[in-house]
């Protein structure tokens, strides 16, 4: 990873509400052309992670720069020079899904805005939405609305939260095959799921979180006793307690 450009440096960052440790401090770094993943059960922590690199969350502790963007002290320009697709939300509710992604497109300084948006709808079967207001889409539609408005552009480094989340088995692999070409091509992405299939198929590096913790990191092959699934990897990690796990597996994400 040497000679790749660094993307995402973060040091000893942690996040906390009062008493309530939501993300214990951590480290992590992703270079150029990774697909890295965040995996964990529900309320494990990850969305707190992916919302403190991309700026929607100032941190407690820790020092964050994305694309040589300082997070905490400029997240507006870092927002702007990446793509975010957040858990659990959705589009403007009362604009129709090209006039959102004309929005998308005219902010990002896009030219020929009305054939990326016209491909986008027809890549992710909406033509027929058109003249429906977001409000009225269905969940799956609505994610799809999300999906090609951090696709549209696509950007040099994408964060993705829960992003097959709705989203129907064709659409999912079509998503796959996308990110997959989008990080052949030089795209970077760091992915934040609970379904650990998504890491066998997708990711080069991954994370496995547990109460704002991690409890490893690394290359999946890595992680993996022998002949050990992954699936086995995440029982035995999560399974234990978190003194437990840490006594199994290192707690940084940094590339060895």
């Amino acid at each position: 990873m040497s000679d790749r450009q660094l993307l995402v440096d973060a040091k000893d960052i942690g996040k906390r509400y009062g008493d309530f440790v939501a993300l214990h401090p951590l480290d992590v770094r992703v270079h150029e052309g990774e697909f890295f993943g965040v995996f964990g059960p529900n309320g494990a922590g990850k969305s707190t992670f992916i919302k403190l690199l991309t700026g929607q969350l100032r941190p407690s502790i820790g020092r964050i720069e994305v694309l040589g963007i300082d997070a905490v002290a400029d997240p507006q320009h870092l927002k702007a020079n990446i793509g975010i697709v957040p858990e659990s939300e959705s589009p403007p509710s009362f604009l129709t899904p090209p006039e959102f992604l004309t929005f998308v497109a005219k902010l990002r300084g896009l030219e020929d805005v009305d054939g990326k948006v016209d491909h986008w709808l027809s890549w992710f079967g909406l033509e027929e939405k058109r003249d429906t207001m977001c409000k009225d889409l269905s969940k799956g539609q609505r994610q799809k609305v999300m999906l090609a408005s951090a696709f549209i552009h696509a950007p040099k480094l994408l964060f993705l939260d829960e992003p097959f989340a709705n989203l129907d088995p064709i659409y999912q692999r079509k998503c796959r095959e996308w990110l997959l070409e989008h990080v052949a091509g030089g795209g970077t992405i760091f992915l934040c799921s609970h379904v650990l299939e998504s890491a066998e198929r997708l990711c080069n590096r991954m994370a496995i979180i547990n109460e704002g913790k991690v409890l490893a990191a690394g290359a999946i092959d890595d992680l993996k006793l022998d002949g050990e699934s992954l699936e086995d990897v995440f029982i035995r990690l999560v399974g234990h307690t978190i003194e437990e796990a840490e006594h199994l597996a290192g707690t940084s994400t940094e590339e060895e």
